[in-house]
């Protein structure tokens, strides 16, 4: 599928929470289980402030997908700024045609350049696609917190995978 990857912008602000909510209301994809206002666009922009943080557009210039960096940490310190956690949501009936590779590959290309040593992937079990896509990409497990989650009455654990640059 042919998509061109665009800077996030204050302009998608709607469409961004809009894809966000999907996965919290219909996945296990994302953690929360209410749908964010739009005003949460504010917060997640600041979280990833010094890092990549695009969109995927169709050839209509229609927001399908966005993926992002951010840190590892909320510290401020140095300590762990080698590493960044990866995020990226694609509307579902995008999914399945290559724009998640499309964000991974530009995601990691943008780290390389800021100099990060690794990358992040934190998952819930329940979501098999993301676990499978990430290993299949490149990604290892490297740690699992076992039933630490629990949305809509299911528990859940949390599965971190990691890739090397």
């Amino acid at each position: 599928m042919n998509v061109t990857l665009k800077p996030i912008s204050q302009n998608d602000r709607e469409p961004v929470i809009d894809i966000l909510n999907h996965y919290i209301q219909h996945s296990f994809a994302a953690y929360p289980e209410q749908k964010h206002p739009y005003e949460f666009f504010d917060a997640f922009m600041h979280i990833c402030e010094w890092y990549p943080a695009v969109t995927a557009r169709n050839e209509q210039d229609e927001l399908v997908g966005f993926g992002l960096l951010r840190p590892y940490s909320p510290s401020p310190s140095l300590t762990f700024s080698g590493t960044a956690e990866i995020t990226y949501f694609i509307k579902p009936d995008y999914t399945g045609h290559g724009i998640g590779r499309k964000f991974l590959d530009h995601l990691v290309t943008q780290g390389r350049q800021l100099g990060l040593t690794t990358i992040l992937a934190q998952i819930s079990s329940l979501n098999e696609g993301s676990i499978r896509f990430h290993l299949h990409n490149g990604f290892s497990e490297c740690g699992r917190f076992r039933n630490v989650g629990k949305k809509r009455g299911q528990t859940f654990d949390v599965v971190f995978c990691q890739l090397m640059l």
